[in-house]
């Protein structure tokens, strides 16, 4: 296929990134080649702004973005926000609920370009550590109200089923949209938001319809782009739900998954 009728997003943490979080140099080599052809790629991350900036810079993303689990699309090249959607007031009655239930719980409140923490455990601070986020520590009435994109929960993952749990069995939790991004990451988002509504802003905005869809992606928060997809591809490291949502399954994430999917779209 030629290059410049396809547009492809991935996913980052588990199918783009390695596990120590580098991108190989035959993904990067992959990547390029794709782009040279003419190719529109981009990536899907539930990572906020700040998380998401540093890979931004190293693929020189020339393309916008779904940001923050599909809550918005940014545009790194001009520095910013193309479309966002926010949660609403009622997060903040989330918060406290679900923290009433589990107090030893983390939550990060992600707006634009701040990451917020009203509640820290060892599973939300790991979580900082990992890409050196610089968070405002603050008591949950002293965050500003507006502008919420999503609120991430972090727990132990042998207690994360239980909080899952909590949540789909609590009718005044309901009204918005949940996802489990990882093992021991639990998301509130805008009603109806995911990946796959992102990925449809993100071709609205930049008016790429005409273009054949591609995407990749490894965990549940990635099955409903990976289905919507012209093309939806898992990695082998994937879960078992998000492969057989996919049309092709490529080698793991530390074998050079992007450079195998690109591969396999010049050949069709």
């Amino acid at each position: 296929m030629d290059f410049s009728k396809v547009i492809l997003m991935t996913d980052l943490d588990g199918t783009l990134l390695t596990d120590d979080k580098r991108i190989l140099d035959k993904d990067m080599a992959a990547i390029e080649r794709f782009r040279a052809g003419g190719g529109i790629f981009t990536m899907a991350t539930g990572r906020g702004y700040s998380m998401a900036r540093s890979v931004a810079q190293k693929l020189a993303l020339d393309a916008p973005a779904v940001l923050f689990n599909g809550a918005a699309v940014f545009d790194f090249a001009q520095d910013k926000f193309l479309w966002r959607c926010d949660i609403g007031g009622r997060a903040v009655d989330i918060i406290n609920r679900v923290a009433a239930r589990f107090p030893d719980v983390g939550v990060e409140v992600l707006r634009e370009h701040s990451v917020y923490v009203p509640f820290l455990n060892e599973t939300e601070q790991w979580h900082l550590d990992l890409e050196g986020v610089k968070a405002e520590f603050c008591p949950l009435p002293e965050i500003p109200t507006d502008g919420w994109l999503k609120v991430l929960f972090a727990y132990p993952t042998e207690k994360m089923d239980a909080l899952e749990q909590y949540v789909e069995n609590e009718p005044a939790l309901g009204g918005v949209q949940w996802l489990r991004s990882a093992p021991m990451f639990f998301e509130c988002l805008p009603e109806g938001i995911d990946k796959a509504a992102g990925f449809r802003e993100l071709i609205r905005v930049i008016g790429a319809e005409d273009r054949f869809t591609v995407a990749a992606g490894d965990f549940m928060n990635d099955t409903h782009m990976i289905k919507e997809a012209d093309l939806g591809a898992a990695v082998a490291s994937a879960q078992p739900s998000v492969k057989a949502a996919a049309d092709i399954i490529v080698c793991d994430n530390n074998s050079g998954a992007m450079a195998e999917i690109i591969d396999r779209i010049e050949r069709l």
